[in-house]
């Protein structure tokens, strides 16, 4: 059974997609951090870079965007055949100064800037409108009516447009898709008015994401219950899929508090992860990729070693495909699953896994298994990930997850007071953590004769061991400032 959870009445939205009692995936969308996908922007061409077939535009946000040649509107219209296109630089297609209506396709991560096409898609109820998309696609859902559609499409558009079918185009007439079709050019011809009239590089278009999202959902769904928390949004939902069985909740509880949803997103930020038999995962984000290890923790088998290793490894691949999802990690994944003596037990993890991978809407490749039994696979990256959205760097670890020990800074420390020896101080207060003094004070004694001062300490708590040489003077001046009896 399908359910979708919408919690929409605080300004951080968020929904969750439950089936048979599993979260597979949870959205969320703050002002902050709302995903840029699908805004239409009028830019500037800022840099034009032969080597990497790209050019970089200002599109008005924080960095500039990425646009590949293959994705300039100038490059697909170009009457030339793809085999002679395909030899020309970039520079044939775009110049420096040049003014362009882009769509962003992946939001800006890390140091790097939004990607950007310049193959327009502005979406409709039967069909996504393509001003300069030159080509007719159908939906993989639809299967019998695939080559008619295509054909009316082909009739419908100009030779510089392009259409893509949705499910729902099954069921509208041809008088229902031109109208939709004018629609859509009319909505075109306002965005290039609008961005005629802007004198600097900004947004012409804002997608109201969250929505769009939820309608997506309840679009696919043939059956199952949406229960949402907002009266405006519930009736938006109703005008769309009548057959749904819709439920409005006004408790005073949070509605994801009330489903559980809570407890699955502190789960989904865990470094660790049990499985139903013991055995465990360990998930890695870096900025380059994800590892995941897979471990047999308490699971030890009633039969052989291989066969707990295979049990062990199936329930792996199928609840690292679920996390990937939940947690919304994209890129480089590796996994280290356990090691597996023969190819055909490889063979079935891999198509356990790719079998999980089927329910997921994002794009992934299984490459396949290393030479040291690690699977590799690419996941589409759109936005940034669950914990990305809901976490920062550590400001003591700075995301490494690791902090210097209170013996490294107490070695510290007693190097830089070795670099005070033989002064005509009598004392030296340090600030510091109970654990660094703790770390000195067994060899206190020997350090003090070799400075020839004495070493009083003020402690502080911290999350992080740290010292602070603060004052020098006479041991009474020292010991007062340290709250010791002199």
């Amino acid at each position: 059974m399908e359910k979708l959870i919408v919690n929409a009445i605080s300004r951080e939205k968020r929904f969750a997609f439950v089936r048979d009692h599993t979260v597979e995936e949870i959205i969320f969308d703050r002002p902050e951090q709302r995903s840029l996908v699908g805004n239409i922007y009028y830019g500037t061409v800022t840099k034009v870079l032969p080597g990497m077939n790209a050019a970089f535009i200002d599109i008005g946000e924080e960095k500039n965007a990425y646009l590949h040649r293959d994705v300039l509107a100038s490059y697909v219209l170009s009457p030339e055949r793809n085999i002679d296109k395909e030899k020309k630089s970039v520079s044939s297609f775009v110049h420096q100064g040049e003014k362009l209506v882009v769509q962003v396709d992946k939001d800006p991560t890390g140091v790097k800037g939004a990607r950007v096409t310049g193959i327009i898609e502005i979406p409709g109820d039967n069909f996504i409108y393509m001003p300069q998309g030159r080509y007719v696609a159908v939906s993989k859902k639809i299967v019998e009516e695939k080559e008619t559609l295509r054909s009316t499409g082909m009739k419908l558009k100009s030779e510089e447009e392009g259409l893509i079918f949705r499910t729902s185009s099954t069921s509208a007439t041809q008088g229902d898709m031109e109208n939709e079709l004018n629609s859509l050019r009319s909505q075109y011809a306002e965005l290039l008015e609008k961005a005629a009239s802007l004198k600097k590089p900004g947004i012409l278009y804002q997608k109201d994401t969250f929505t769009q999202l939820i309608l997506d959902y309840i679009t696919g769904m043939t059956s199952g219950e949406v229960i949402i928390d907002d009266l405006s949004l519930k009736k938006l939902i109703q005008s769309k899929n009548p057959s749904l069985n819709i439920t409005y909740y006004n408790g005073k509880e949070n509605i994801f508090a009330h489903h559980r949803i809570e407890h699955e997103i502190d789960k989904a930020l865990k470094r660790i992860v049990w499985l139903d038999n013991g055995a465990y995962l360990i998930f890695d984000e870096t900025e380059a990729l994800t590892i995941i290890d897979v471990n047999t923790g308490k699971f030890s088998g009633k039969n052989d070693y291989q066969d707990t290793v295979v049990k062990t490894n199936t329930l792996a691949a199928i609840e690292i495909a679920r996390q990937l999802k939940l947690r919304d990690i994209g890129g480089i994944v590796l996994i280290d699953f356990i090691d597996m003596k023969n190819d055909k037990d490889r063979r079935y993890i891999q198509d356990t896994i790719e079998k999980e991978f089927q329910k997921d809407k994002t794009r992934t490749k299984i490459i396949g298994f290393t030479s040291l039994g690690i699977l590799q696979l690419t996941r589409k990256k759109t936005k940034v990930s669950l914990s990305e959205a809901l976490q920062e760097k550590c400001h003591v670890c700075e995301g490494t997850g690791r902090i210097l020990s209170a013996e490294t800074i107490a070695f510290r420390l007693e190097r830089e007071l070795l670099e005070h020896r033989n002064s005509d101080a009598e004392a030296v207060l340090i600030e510091t953590t109970i654990e660094v003094r703790e770390a000195i004070e067994p060899h206190l004694g020997m350090v003090e004769e070799w400075l020839k001062f004495k070493v009083y300490f003020l402690i502080q708590p911290s999350a992080h061991h740290y010292y602070v040489i603060k004052h020098f003077g006479n041991h009474g001046e020292i010991a007062q400032k340290a709250g010791e009896t002199y």
